[in-house]
């Protein structure tokens, strides 16, 4: 019988390993796509800039839509299923927003969804790329975290975080040529900083082994971020649309976002 029961145990840690294992792989294969949101800013290099600005326009909407619907639809209910006292949630997203909003105010995190709009000078696309990277690196530590509760969920936020890069990729690609950076160089630095996200997303697997309930409080945490970049970076940039017709369709395209996030509860429950 003692021989039985160390039998299923042994085998039950070996299957605790290989998930594990599994989650860390889908960890680093999601951070690496994320990565290569980065090369994007090349292909925009022969679209002409009232094209580009009217795609990046949509994306953005896609973007604010699915970040929006990421936190209140799959973030915010899972943490409540794993964090009992609803004030340690909403405590923990309040910390959250503000977070963000002094990376985005001390750590020049800028989010220039317009390619070639953004004011710079000499030094900030440098100061540009270390805010980038920071931005990354939590990135990743958040789509660990994701994974690591639930692979399902990994999905949805790797695919709000992948709609929100492609824009910003390009913004930061249009930066760092505006500060003086040769479009070979510019494509490099933004690659290499994106590559950043891989590394948050294996310090954020080891985290959540070692550090008790730590996945449970980045739920709040992630959603947090998400609100603050759809509200306060994104459906702003949507505002300034001063066409009725275009302002519609922006619109459209937000609610768009909301329901692929309202349709992947059922579709990755399937």
């Amino acid at each position: 019988m003692l021989a039985i029961t160390k039998l299923f145990a042994l085998i039950l840690k070996k299957l605790r390993y290989n998930i594990l294992m599994v989650k860390l792989v889908y960890i680093i294969i999601a951070n690496l796509i994320i990565s290569l949101a980065s090369l994007v800013g090349v292909f925009t290099l022969s679209i002409k800039e009232k094209k580009l600005d009217k795609i990046l326009h949509l994306f953005i909407s896609l973007s604010a839509g699915v970040m929006m619907g990421g936190a209140f639809l799959h973030l915010l209910p899972e943490a409540q299923e794993k964090i009992s006292n609803t004030t340690d949630i909403y405590l923990i997203l309040l910390f959250a927003f503000v977070f963000f909003f002094l990376i985005e105010r001390f750590l020049f995190w800028r989010h220039c969804h317009v390619h070639g709009k953004c004011e710079v000078h000499n030094t900030f696309g440098y100061m540009n790329l270390v805010g980038d990277g920071f931005h990354n690196f939590i990135d990743g530590v958040v789509i660990a975290g994701s994974f690591m509760t639930d692979i399902r969920l990994g999905i949805v936020t790797s695919l709000a975080v992948i709609l929100h890069e492609i824009p910003q990729e390009i913004g930061d690609f249009g930066v760092l040529l505006y500060s003086g950076f040769s479009k070979k160089k510019a494509l490099m630095a933004n690659f290499l900083v994106a590559t950043i996200a891989v590394l948050g997303g294996i310090v954020g697997y080891f985290l959540s082994l070692k550090i008790a309930n730590f996945i449970s409080y980045l739920l709040p945490f992630t959603a947090g971020g998400f609100l603050y970049i759809s509200a306060c970076d994104l459906i702003p940039e949507i505002r300034k649309e001063t066409n009725m017709q275009k302002s519609l369709t922006a619109f459209g395209v937000f609610l768009i976002g909301i329901l692929i996030m309202y349709l992947s509860k059922f579709l990755l429950h399937e």
